[in-house]
C-alpha cells in the first residue's frame, strides 16, 4: 500500500451563514493509500460528514473551499460540476446514512441500476446493464428476481446492500461511507462490515469509512483519524490509535465506550465547541482535563510522535 490515491493539504471548508463562515473542515492534511481504509471518527458536528461531501464534490454551492484535495494527482477543488459527475462512478463513489431516503421510491431496483450505468456509460445497453445489476446484487446475496422490486419491498438491511451494489457497480477506485450502518441491528451490521471487507479485497478499492462507532473502525480500519471541530486531533494506525491514544480527545472517547468488562459509564464533560466561534488555541481545551495556559493561547501542531502516528497536542509527550 505505497501508492496514495487522495492527498489532502490544509483542506478547509467553511459554510456561509447569516451569522459568519462555520468552519466545518479546517486545516486538515491526510493521505490515502490504494486499498487502505480510513476510519475517521468523532462526535457530531465535527465536520466528519463534510469531509466526505468535499471529497465527493457535492458540498452546498455557496461553500468557501481552499487547500489542496488530490485524487490520484488530480486537483478536485479546481474540478467543475460537469467534470465531477464523470468522476463520480468511476473514480469516486458513496454509500449513503440512511438508503430509504436516497432510493427513489416510484423507480424499481432495476431503473435505479439501469440510470446510474447509463449515465456514465451512454453506450451500454438496458439489457447488459440490466446484467451488470443482477451480478452486482448477486455478490450483496440479493437474487436476480427482486430487480423489479420497490425500494419499500425491503428491509433495512437489504436496502444497504442495494445502496452498495449501486456503489460498486461502475468499479470504483475509492468509496467513502458515510456511516453504513446507522439504525441497524449488530447482526445486519456486521453482515455490512464483512460486504466492506470483501469488497475491498476483490476490487482493491480504497475505503474513507465515516463513523462514530469506534468498534467498528477497529474491526475494519488499517488507520483512524480522530476529529474534532473541524481539525484532524489524532491520526495513525488503528494499533496505534486504539492502544496508546495520545491525545485527551481520543483517551476521552476510548474511555466512553462500552465493552464486558466496563462496570460504571464514563462521558467527556461538556458539548462540541460551535463552528462559527471555535475556541482559541487547542479547540479540545474548553473540555479538556489537562489543558494548561498554552492550551488556551496557542493552537498545537500535529507532531509525529511515533512512525505514522500523529497528534495534535501540546503535551503530547507526556502521553507517549
Amino acid at each position: 500500500m505505497t501508492d496514495t490515491i487522495l492527498e489532502a493539504r490544509d483542506l478547509t471548508v467553511y459554510y456561509r451563514t447569516k451569522k459568519g463562515p462555520v468552519h466545518a473542515v479546517d486545516g486538515v492534511d491526510f493521505d490515502l493509500r490504494l486499498g487502505e481504509t480510513l476510519g475517521v471518527v468523532g462526535e457530531t458536528g465535527c465536520g466528519k460528514s463534510t469531509l466526505g461531501k468535499t471529497i465527493l464534490g457535492i458540498l452546498p454551492p455557496d461553500s468557501l473551499r481552499s487547500g489542496s484535495l488530490r485524487l490520484r494527482g488530480r486537483e478536485l477543488l479546481k474540478v467543475g460540476p460537469s467534470e465531477y459527475r464523470k468522476l463520480r462512478g468511476s473514480e469516486l463513489a458513496v454509500i449513503f446514512q440512511d438508503p430509504m431516503t436516497r432510493l427513489d421510491p416510484l423507480m424499481t431496483i432495476r431503473d435505479h441500476f439501469v440510470e446510474t450505468i447509463r449515465v456514465h456509460e451512454p453506450n451500454v445497453s438496458k439489457a447488459e446493464a440490466t446484467e451488470r445489476a443482477a451480478e452486482a446484487l448477486r455478490s450483496m446475496g440479493i437474487p436476480q428476481s427482486r430487480l423489479d422490486n420497490y425500494p419499500h419491498e425491503f428491509s433495512g438491511g437489504m436496502r444497504q446492500r442495494i445502496m452498495i451494489a449501486m456503489a460498486i457497480v461502475l468499479k470504483p477506485k475509492l468509496l467513502v461511507a458515510d456511516e453504513p450502518t446507522t439504525a441497524l441491528d449488530v447482526i445486519v451490521e456486521a453482515q455490512i462490515l464483512d460486504i466492506l471487507r470483501d469488497l475491498k479485497r476483490a476490487y482493491s478499492m480504497s475505503l474513507l469509512l465515516i463513523t462514530h462507532n469506534l468498534g467498528i473502525v477497529a474491526e475494519v480500519c488499517d488507520r483512524a483519524a480522530v476529529m474534532y471541530a473541524g481539525k484532524f486531533a489524532e491520526l495513525g494506525s488503528v494499533q496505534d490509535v486504539f492502544r496508546r491514544p495520545i491525545h485527551p480527545y481520543t483517551q476521552g472517547l476510548l474511555a466512553s465506550t462500552i465493552h464486558l468488562q466496563t462496570k460504571e459509564l464514563r462521558s467527556i464533560d461538556g458539548l462540541p465547541p460551535s463552528l462559527l466561534e471555535p475556541p482559541s488555541g487547542c479547540r479540545f481545551h474548553p473540555r479538556c482535563p489537562y489543558a494548561k495556559e498554552i492550551c488556551i493561547r496557542e493552537e498545537p501542531p500535529m507532531v509525529e510522535y511515533r512512525p505514522g502516528h500523529f497528534a495534535a497536542c501540546h503535551f503530547g509527550r507526556d502521553f507517549l
